[in-house]
């Protein structure tokens, strides 16, 4: 490639940039100082960090003692304090969070045959209620319903001839599939979907058998709560030794090779009643989003601003979300997200000193609860510090410290009119290098050089920095979502999944500090270029290409779901522009409580019924919009 001839025009560009270049050096993002936060956060001492926790609110304390040492101002200030805790606290926006389950006084499973009581069994030792079951009494006939399985798609249903309605139901672990992981029936393992098919049934409660012939192994006796509302029913788990005592040790096996042969007519039921009472007490506790503000510059333009944020969350000892082969190990979150979120602390101190200071005020929030269902977000948007009407663009980072080949995945630019043009001009000033002093040949490859007297003084590659790939949807897995659903631009930076995602693997040293420096530098220019604008961004509504939270199924509604809202219906944060939920009437902040002939209480019920609908098939679903019930129909379209 030529050399150009050095211009006045080049001349000037050359001098505005090495002025840039000079006071940026001030203000570059530091991998030391990353690698200082994410070895802390992601450190065995904060215990994975899952919602709830002390380790996960020691974080919460150690990001509010950063903005609060940056000289960021608390976001949820309520006064002057004068000790160091109340300052700390100011910083911390607590929402409601179920963080674990109890057992009451009065649990009892009573089974009464023939006249004669067997029991009642000795709860923990040989039965124990879920943590998401309903509580309260309930009494019926026992009726054996296989694996406990109604699945439309594929015929079957192991309740097909039974006279469930007000007895209790007894299934069995697994599906007909046996341990196939892809197997026909794998989505409906999950006790949760078993729970649905007892209540659509008729079921007045759920009893399910261990699988382990250790009750102490089993994984269904260990109380745990997802914070997405409860079954709808009572819901237990009775152990092998327990099945044995009370209906003798030749009835398991039997029970399990007629589960086995997929036959319905060979469902038996057991003369006998239940007598059941659940009592379990949920542990609400605060869990914290924390803000920090740091005020603009411009009098009338500080009153808008720009949230940047990230999650701090992660998954404690496993559980829930885990992909690792067992549970119990630290989970140590380091790329989720503890990268994001020391990008945000990073970004907070690259911003708090810049002179001179932007002219819009910027909110950096750490987002709880992200890995329970965008709590924190969501909990935000619905609860916020400043107006939302005046919060002209939401810049969120979540996994961004394992970046391979350059390559950078930015969503929401289909959110905004400027996006698409904000973020390639400034991926390709992030690819300008100046050298003034040196006298090395042009690099190769590289199509645009200015040069002086022979020598290269400034290269710039068009294609940028970073090779991006550009997504338009605005909604996704993490918490621009909450922000999108209340039409707000968002921009959401990722470098990609890869093999220790939701693992205790996920640890400080596999981050590359260097390249994640390189994107917040990119994230920075792209705020100055936010603030520098006259104007706020012009949202626009993205078309999707992302799959939603609820894929895997044959057809596609586009609503989306809030998933920190239940037991209610199941509100809505927004509808797609041109789905089939759009052209049926629904919109953002209704509730749906019915659609056909089951009832909605939660996401796990409205996932449930979307996957016995059928394209192009018309189904009525009920809403609640304000203080009105509506009955809309809706026809769902193919998943392409």
């Amino acid at each position: 490639m030529k050399l150009r001839k050095f211009t006045l025009v080049a001349a000037t560009l050359l001098f505005t940039t090495c002025v840039a270049v000079a006071q940026q050096a001030e203000q570059d993002p530091s991998a030391a100082k990353l690698q200082q936060h994410v070895s802390y956060l992601a450190s065995d001492a904060l215990n994975g960090r899952r919602t709830g926790t002390d380790g996960a609110n020691d974080a919460a304390r150690y990001i509010a003692g950063e903005f609060s040492r940056l000289g960021l101002r608390p976001g949820n200030e309520a006064g002057v304090a004068k000790r160091r805790r109340e300052v700390m606290a100011q910083y911390l926006q607590p929402f409601p969070y179920v963080a674990r389950v109890d057992l009451g006084q009065d649990n009892e499973l009573v089974f009464t045959q023939s006249g004669l009581s067997k029991g009642p069994l000795i709860v923990t030792d040989e039965w124990m209620p879920l943590g998401f079951s309903a509580i309260g009494k309930a009494s019926g006939q026992l009726r054996f319903a296989g694996y406990g399985i109604t699945a439309a798609e594929q015929n079957y249903d192991d309740y097909a001839g039974l006279a469930v309605k007000d007895c209790v139901a007894v299934v069995l672990q697994g599906t007909p599939d046996g341990d196939n992981p892809h197997g026909q029936f794998a989505r409906y393992e999950g006790i949760r979907w078993k729970a649905i098919a007892a209540r659509n049934a008729g079921a007045k409660a759920l009893i399910v058998v261990a699988r382990e012939n250790d009750f102490q192994m089993e994984k269904l006796a260990r109380l745990t709560y997802d914070n997405s509302g409860d079954a709808g029913l009572p819901v237990m788990v009775i152990s092998r030794p327990g099945v044995d005592r009370l209906f003798g040790t030749a009835t398991l096996p039997s029970w399990e090779e007629i589960a086995k042969e997929k036959s319905q007519s060979k469902k038996q039921t057991i003369d006998g009643q239940f007598r059941i009472n659940i009592d379990v007490v949920r542990r609400e506790v605060p869990a914290y989003n924390v803000v920090g503000i740091l005020e603009g510059s411009d009098p009338v333009l500080k009153k808008e601003y720009i949230v940047i944020g990230a999650h701090y969350d992660h998954l404690g000892r496993g559980g829930e979300g885990s992909l690792a082969p067992r549970s119990g190990e630290i989970h140590h979150g380091a790329d989720d997200n503890a990268s994001g979120t020391a990008g945000m602390i990073e970004l907070a101190r690259i911003f708090s000193t810049q002179k001179p200071k932007l002219k819009r005020t910027l909110i950096f929030i750490g987002f709880g609860g992200e890995e329970e269902g965008l709590l924190g977000s969501n909990y935000y948007v619905n609860h916020p510090l400043v107006p939302l009407a005046n919060t002209v663009a939401m810049i969120n980072m979540d996994m961004i410290g394992r970046m391979r080949d350059r390559k950078l995945s930015i969503g929401g630019i289909g959110t905004a009119q400027e996006w698409r043009e904000i973020v390639r001009q400034a991926n390709t000033a992030q690819s300008m290098t100046v050298a003034a002093n040196s006298g090395s040949a042009a690099p190769k490859g590289v199509p645009i050089v200015v040069s002086a007297n022979g020598r290269p003084i400034m290269t710039v590659d068009p294609n940028g920095s970073f090779e991006l790939t550009l997504n338009e949807d605005g909604y996704g897995p993490s918490d621009h979502s909450s922000f999108y659903s209340k039409q707000i631009p968002v921009l959401f930076f990722f470098t990609g999944t890869h093999n220790d995602y939701h693992k205790p693997s996920d640890t400080f040293d596999k981050i590359n500090y260097n390249d994640e420096a390189r994107i917040l530098s990119l994230v920075a220019r792209i705020v100055r270029d936010i603030d520098g604008a006259p104007k706020r961004p012009t949202f626009t509504t993205a078309k999707s290409d992302s799959t939603p939270r609820t894929g895997g199924f044959r057809v596609y509604l586009g609503t989306i779901p809030n998933y920190a809202d239940s037991n209610n219906g199941l509100l809505l944060d927004g509808v797609r522009d041109d789905s089939p939920a759009a052209k049926a009437g629904l919109k953002a902040g209704d509730r749906i409580v019915k659609i056909g002939t089951r009832e909605v209480k939660n996401v796990y019920d409205y996932t449930y019924a979307l996957g016995e609908m059928k394209a192009g098939q018309e189904y009525t679903v009920e809403v609640i919009r304000g203080t009105e019930k509506l009955t809309l129909r809706i026809t769902p379209e193919a998943r392409k």
